[in-house]
């Protein structure tokens, strides 16, 4: 299966743009969802992870939530996956007709299995949703193209044997979102010089686990790959209320987000 013709079009002269849709994490939060991203590059609208209540999110947001093209997932956390038979459901029974265009759904090896599980579940529905649904597990190292000048290009991160980071380039722009992930050093170097490094910052040092980012490890992490932008995502709640700037140690001197539910940026070249 493909995602994406054979010939792309030129890449039109639009910005990319992030929204974070869901910056928290299982442990439930009353102001932070579980983890999704949106990212609009030209004709792409692909959504990076759809934790437990994105549908909702997606809606809540104004986001064109039917125009979505691309779905990817980092690994199969249900905080990262859980929403996807909900937005499937919706895509299919929401409006008078099913929608008619494509979606493709993207992740690492397993996707495959994770939806015909899925389907033997709730229902063949999910697997043939009466639109064309093109299921692709993504090769590490090998760019996909995704259409009009949109390439992804995935590799292995520490925290599930699956787990995967993402890179989103178009037209001079490039986005990397971390997943979840501990500590590697690597991560950094195939980061570097990204336009937006989208990093997961986990919990404080007091809590430090192997699969998981404290806001130091985190900083070092940006000191490597030095992104023009340091955004920081999938918090717990005990880093709420921290000075997350401070935190982060001398190792990043560059702009940093502390990304929030519905905030909304523009990726620059």
């Amino acid at each position: 299966m493909r995602a994406g013709g054979t010939h792309s079009p030129a890449p039109r002269d639009v910005p990319m743009r992030l929204t974070t849709l869901g910056t928290g994490t299982i442990s439930l939060s009353a102001t932070r969802g579980c983890a999704a991203h949106l990212v609009e590059a030209g004709a792409v609208r692909l959504l990076l992870d759809c934790g437990p209540g994105t549908a909702h999110a997606l809606e809540r947001h104004g986001i064109d939530w039917w125009g979505i093209t691309h779905v990817a997932l980092t690994h199969f956390h249900l905080d990262h996956i859980g929403d996807l038979p909900t937005l499937v459901f919706a895509w299919r029974h929401a409006r008078v007709a099913p929608r008619a265009e494509p979606l493709v759904l993207l992740g690492p090896p397993g996707t495959i299995t994770l939806v015909e599980r899925w389907a033997a579940a709730l229902g063949a529905w999910l697997a043939t949703p009466g639109f064309p649904l093109m299921v692709r597990e993504v090769v590490h190292g090998e760019p996909l193209d995704l259409g009009d000048g949109v390439a992804l290009e995935a590799r292995a991160v520490p925290h599930t044997e699956e787990s995967v980071a993402y890179s989103v380039t178009r037209a001079g722009r490039r986005l990397v979102y971390t997943g979840d992930t501990g500590p590697d050093e690597s991560l950094g170097a195939w980061a570097a010089g990204c336009d937006l490094l989208l990093a997961e910052c986990s919990l404080p040092e007091a809590m430090a686990v192997p699969i998981h980012l404290t806001p130091a490890q985190c900083g070092a992490l940006a000191a490597v790959a030095a992104p023009r932008r340091l955004v920081l995502t999938h918090m717990y709640p005990p880093l709420e209320g921290t000075d997350l700037h401070a935190a982060l140690g001398a190792h990043r001197a560059g702009e940093v987000v502390v990304a929030r539910d519905g905030l909304r940026l523009t990726v620059e070249e």
